[in-house]
């Protein structure tokens, strides 16, 4: 290994941790210079198996060995592990440098991947999702990990949405963000209204599906619903859920009947049950 004692919190190396916020680390303007911030040994072991490439590592000096060592043992495609810089130092100061302290024992920054485009994720593709205006990391995270374990094909974002790959929303994800097919919705085609990507997704053949508390919603167990091909599954922000105009434009719109006089899940958990509930 490479490994840099940190001895000047201050060395430009160290920016990516410290100094740029999520905004600069996405970089929007030239997005092939992107970056974004991974930690524990499973989260980094899936993004290089899926050939994602290290810019560097930040670990403490005791979880070297145990943590790092055995990322270091492999072989991974299109770059050489071996001459990634591993910066380390003690717990205090790389806590004082990052402004908390690795409970993970190591970050890990990396190149943002190339997105595909939203008709590469839609081909072929017979269950799909889509996340509005989500804002909450952890939601995010945990959308992507039962997508993922419940048979979602791919998943689509507007673009107000929590960056997938967020530093908390990776973790969350225990790395599904990097197995996932994922990519933006809404910004490459001049149709105005919110529904813009609804009707997107009707032109690629996708019966739209609602998730919402409406007078017009079917009890996601409706026959009807198992019946459909394509599906795009749509789900909205946390509280308000999704705005009228896109539950006015999608195909259909279904509800998790609830008990007691519970009004609603938590979008996470509404997401998996509608996965589970309307997989192929």
């Amino acid at each position: 290994m490479n490994i840099i004692t940190v001895t000047d919190l201050n060395r430009p190396e160290l920016d990516v941790y410290a100094r740029l916020t999520e905004a600069q680390l996405r970089n929007k303007l030239e997005p092939e210079k992107g970056i974004f911030i991974a930690e524990s040994l499973k989260v980094v072991r899936v993004a290089l198996e899926k050939g994602l490439r290290p810019l560097s590592f930040l670990a403490e000096q005791k979880y070297i060995d145990e943590q790092l060592a055995p990322l270091f043992k492999k072989q991974y495609s299109g770059f050489n592990i071996e001459n990634i810089p591993v910066y380390t130092g003690e717990r205090n100061m790389l806590a004082q440098l990052t402004g908390y302290e690795l409970s993970r024992g190591f970050l890990c920054a990396m190149r943002r991947p190339q997105l595909p485009t939203v008709e590469e994720i839609c081909a072929g593709k017979r269950r799909i999702a889509v996340m509005d205006s989500i804002v909450n990391s952890t939601n995010t995270g945990a959308i992507f990990r039962a997508a993922t374990a419940l048979g979602i094909e791919g998943l689509l974002l507007t673009p107000t949405c929590c960056d997938p790959l967020n530093r908390r929303s990776v973790r969350v994800s225990m790395g599904t963000v990097f197995q996932m097919p994922w990519s933006y919705i809404g910004e490459s085609r001049e149709v105005t209204g919110q529904m813009n990507y609804i009707y997107v997704l009707q032109e690629l053949e996708f019966k739209t599906v609602a998730l919402a508390l409406s007078d017009k919603a079917v009890s996601i167990d409706s026959p009807t619903l198992q019946n459909i091909g394509k599906m795009a599954i749509v789900m909205g922000t946390e509280g308000d859920g999704l705005p009228k105009s896109v539950i006015d434009a999608c195909d259909y719109v279904a509800k998790i009947p609830m008990q007691r006089g519970v009004d609603s899940l938590n979008v996470a958990a509404a997401a998996a049950v509608a996965f589970w509930q309307l997989r192929v």
